[in-house]
């Protein structure tokens, strides 16, 4: 069976036996933005919901036809990558319903990085790093950028909230690998990304105490006891307290 792979991440594709259908083949931002939003959704997307999605400023008085018209074209998009089946509408709803053959990078992500904490959970670390490193390397594209609304705005700090956990997950694969340098450069990224996140300063920490850079070790306990005490006025967790104490011993 061939597979037919849809990117949402990135610069929105899909690519079939036939052929890449690119962004510039969707009816227009709004058409493309409905695509992503509904391939993206694990259930039915209403039809106002959707609207709201490609009008987040406020809905146009037409706005039923003006949908409905976004919706025709895309499903003539659609039919280029032999999709136009998988598109249903009922009951004021829109649905992507899935079939065998067709990849979507971001289930694909967040299947793989919930597996590869699964594996870390159970000791199988080269099982962990195989996914992660997938969900690595479609968490790092970006998410529909230039857009902005009530739906793409909480979607992307929760595909972010996977980009952190994905890089400590790298980070307790290289930890348990013995790669210390890589564990510092993924447990770096987590900080970067979430600098709010207490827990990614403990994996930074204990990645520098087991590549015996102590010194590096008090810099982040420093770096993040600063941000806390100017920001909430609130000491380090005691996980952190007590990395920070192996590494002035």
């Amino acid at each position: 069976m061939t597979m037919t792979r849809i990117y949402l991440t990135g610069r929105v594709t899909v690519e079939t036996g036939g052929g890449i259908v690119e962004a510039s083949s969707f009816p227009g931002r709004q058409g493309r933005l409905a695509f992503v939003r509904l391939v993206a959704s694990p259930r039915r997307v209403e039809r106002v919901a959707l609207a709201e999605t490609l009008w987040p400023d406020g809905l146009p008085e037409a706005w039923e036809g003006a949908l409905s018209a976004i919706i025709s074209k895309l499903r003539r998009t659609m039919a280029l990558a032999d999709l136009d089946d998988c598109l249903e509408s009922a009951d004021g709803c829109y649905e992507f319903r899935w079939r065998d053959g067709v990849w979507v990078d971001l289930r694909v992500a967040i299947n793989a990085i919930d597996r590869a904490e699964g594996s870390l959970r159970r000791g199988e670390t080269r099982a962990a790093w195989g996914d992660a490193t997938v969900a690595s390397a479609i968490f790092r594209r970006r998410f529909l950028p230039g857009e902005s609304g009530p739906w793409v705005d909480p979607m992307r700090r929760r595909l972010l909230d996977y980009e952190v956990r994905t890089h400590d997950a790298l980070a307790r694969v290289w930890l348990q690998l013995g790669d210390h340098a890589a564990a510092v450069q993924a447990a770096r990224a987590a900080v970067d990304l979430a600098p709010f996140r207490e827990t990614a300063y403990a994996r930074l920490m204990e990645a520098h105490l087991a590549a015996g850079n102590r010194a590096e070790a008090i810099t982040t306990y420093a770096e993040v006891r600063a941000l806390l005490s100017e920001t909430m006025g609130i000491e380090p967790t005691q996980t952190i307290q007590e990395l920070y104490e192996q590494a002035i011993q």
